[in-house]
């Protein structure tokens, strides 16, 4: 298994995004969590610092859409050419279509799923995605420790994501570190999102490597 890491800017330094993704530049792509103070209780940024962060980064941008108004915004942030653009399956009435809007704007399409919403519920939209998101806490802040009934989740994703033999990643976001990935990657995961685990680092592109390195001998 090739393993992704996708360090999430939650935690650098929003005063200091240019120098904090220069220490980062082992990483697979750059996970960057975008909140509205609706979807979930905390507020980051929009539009405006996405664009600024595309020209800044040398690494491909995840952007992970924690929003309400999720079915007209989408689109806008696929438009600025980032590489993929993660929307919330409780958030929009239409995630097939909105799947396919995402891929036609020039983005891949990821889906989220909070911890409580049953995987069997969008079983027929996975084939539309190019990412599965499992969330492994709840969205909203960093620094949470992962619920480990999630990783039955992970499990039964991946099931069916091999089952119909889809190109479609499986990412896990939460609580992911050094002690915590290899569950998560045993569980069927390919693609990581760590927050503080890289952040808190002294060296974040040696704890990238020995993230990804935990993730696929596991």
């Amino acid at each position: 298994m090739v393993a992704r890491i996708c360090p999430s800017i939650l935690s650098a330094d929003f005063a200091n995004f240019e120098s904090e993704i220069a220490t980062i530049g082992d990483s697979d792509l750059i996970h960057v969590d975008v909140m509205d103070n609706h979807f979930v209780p905390n507020l980051t940024f929009g539009l405006a610092t996405v664009a600024r962060l595309q020209q800044l980064s040398s690494r491909p941008l995840d952007v992970h859409l924690m929003i309400e108004d999720v079915d007209r915004w989408a689109i806008e942030y696929a438009k600025l050419g980032v590489f993929s653009v993660t929307f919330h399956a409780e958030a929009t009435s239409k995630p097939a279509a909105l799947a396919k809007e995402i891929k036609a704007a020039g983005s891949r399409a990821g889906m989220a799923l909070k911890p409580a919403t049953p995987l069997e519920d969008y079983e027929d939209v996975v084939a539309e995605l190019d990412q599965l998101l499992i969330m492994t806490v709840e969205p909203g802040f960093g620094g949470q420790k992962l619920i480990e009934s999630t990783l039955d989740k992970v499990l039964q994703a991946r099931k069916l994501i091999d089952h119909a033999s889809l190109d479609c990643w499986l990412q896990v976001d939460g609580g992911i570190d050094a002690s915590t990935i290899t569950r998560a990657a045993a569980a069927g995961a390919d693609t990581f999102v760590a927050g503080n685990a890289v952040f808190g680092a002294a060296d974040r592109n040696l704890q990238i490597r020995t993230l990804r390195s935990l993730a696929e001998q596991a």
